[in-house]
């Protein structure tokens, strides 16, 4: 349907670009000024709804609309070409008409085509900073505009098309509330970020989880400090929730060091009984191997001003009490193996983990392409940019995710980090089936 409505449309506008050049077989002024009339409506119409589309949501719409506007003008403008060469070589059309009709042409197709820019400019989500502002400094330059622009299309319609492939998939499932779990889900966070209110740690995953009816509450916990008092936190946070909400318990899915902090919570501060899973993903559990080595390496009083200045700057940012070295020392892999013997786990809480990697130093940007090359240069294998995937394994191995493509998937990309959809891998949907597992085995 879609081809079919895109063919008309590119037929009725091939028809006002060349209206000048048509208007001949037109005697009748009535007609001409009718079928102007008719053909210039048209074409707004066209600028407001640029296709018809199940999709939900403005944004989406209006992206949309700047991809098939950007198409339309790219085929219009190729077929117009096409007709000019063959009328300026194979006919005795005056020039006179075929000049005036060129600008009007161009006039329009122009119009058309910065619509449709200025859609996907502002509107996409996974367009990104960069090149949006590559298009500014060289949409001039022949060759790369035109390497800009494909990828401004591709972009547009991979957007669109993911979307609603969401979209699908809730229509198919809502009722099922594949994610409404006995027990709420408690999201833990990991080190050096928080829980913001206008930058959600895990992305549009939390979104996701609720529509598909899931109960979700966050840590709150600090930025960084040691995971003993990290583990505090984290018990008065389920303990108010459990108080305030009569759940009883709470599922915990934990990212990065937030899942160290989580295990002492439950197997050293005495709330076991209030969970009833915990899920760690990309959690350090046995340390990172190249923390420890820097320290040694840096001068205690660098690492101490490094540390005074970020603690000033998260106490701004929403931290009680933020303690940047403990954070860091209880990665190394010494602290590690210290913790783990004492957070032995809890009967009746169910453990399990998971965990990605990059694959290649070109997989993200820094400091995880630089971590990535560390963690290899000291024998740490695969990782994520970060840690090490032989580090990630507690509890139930639910194994690694490797998409499919060279790209992998960093730290950042399997919390939503940066909002990107990644080919082959869909963490909303990820997140979707572990919690509806959770659900199946009737937590």
């Amino acid at each position: 349907m879609t081809y079919i409505e895109r063919t008309i449309r590119y037929f009725f506008l091939m028809l006002l670009y060349n209206l000048v050049l048509l208007s001949p077989m037109m005697p009748d002024k009535l007609i001409r000024v009718l079928s102007c009339t008719g053909l210039m409506l048209f074409y707004l119409y066209c600028h407001i709804i640029p296709m018809n589309t199940s999709c939900k949501g403005q944004r989406l719409r209006i992206l949309h609309g700047g991809y098939e506007l950007v198409l339309a003008s790219i085929v219009t403008f190729l077929i117009e070409t096409a007709i000019y060469l063959f009328l300026i070589f194979k006919t005795a059309t005056p020039a006179r008409l075929l000049i005036t009709n060129g600008i009007i042409c161009v006039i329009l197709l122009y119009l058309l085509f910065m619509n449709g820019i200025i859609r996907i400019f502002t509107c996409s989500g996974q367009l990104g900073f960069f090149k949006r502002i590559a298009l500014l400094l060289f949409w001039w330059v022949p060759g790369l505009n035109l390497f800009l622009l494909h990828s401004f299309i591709e972009v547009s319609r991979k957007e669109y098309d993911f979307s609603m492939e969401k979209q699908q998939f809730y229509e198919k499932w809502k009722d099922e509330e594949l994610c409404k779990t006995k027990y709420p889900i408690l999201m833990v966070h990991g080190i050096f970020f928080r829980d913001w209110k206008n930058f959600n740690y895990w992305g549009r995953i939390p979104d996701e989880l609720i529509r598909h009816g899931a109960t979700i509450f966050y840590s709150n916990h600090q930025s960084s400090a040691s995971v003993e008092q990290c583990a505090e936190e984290i018990k008065a946070c389920i303990l108010k929730i459990v108080k305030e909400t009569g759940c009883e318990k709470v599922n915990i899915i934990a990212h990065s060091k937030g899942g160290l902090d989580s295990r002492y919570a439950v197997s050293c501060l005495g709330i076991d009984r209030y969970v009833a899973s915990i899920t760690t993903i990309n959690t350090p559990h046995y340390g990172c191997n190249y923390v420890c080595r820097i320290l040694d390496r840096i001068s205690p009083e660098f690492v101490k001003f490094i540390g005074k200045k970020y603690e000033s700057l998260f106490t701004l940012l929403g931290d009680d009490n933020p303690d940047f070295l403990s954070g860091l020392r209880d990665l190394t892999d010494r602290e590690c193996a210290r913790l783990n013997k004492i957070m032995t786990d809890a009967p009746g809480v169910y453990c399990q983990s998971t965990g990605s990697q990059m694959g290649s130093a070109k997989s993200a940007m820094f400091p995880l392409n630089l971590g990535y090359l560390i963690i290899r240069i000291l024998g740490g294998g695969k990782n994520d940019g970060l840690v090490s995937t032989s580090s990630m394994v507690w509890g139930n191995d639910l194994g690694v995710l490797k998409p499919k493509g060279k790209q992998g998937i960093s730290h950042g990309d399997v919390i939503d980090l940066t909002r990107k959809n990644i080919e082959g891998f869909d963490v909303m949907g990820f997140y979707t089936d572990l919690i509806h597992k959770l659900k199946e085995r009737g937590y």
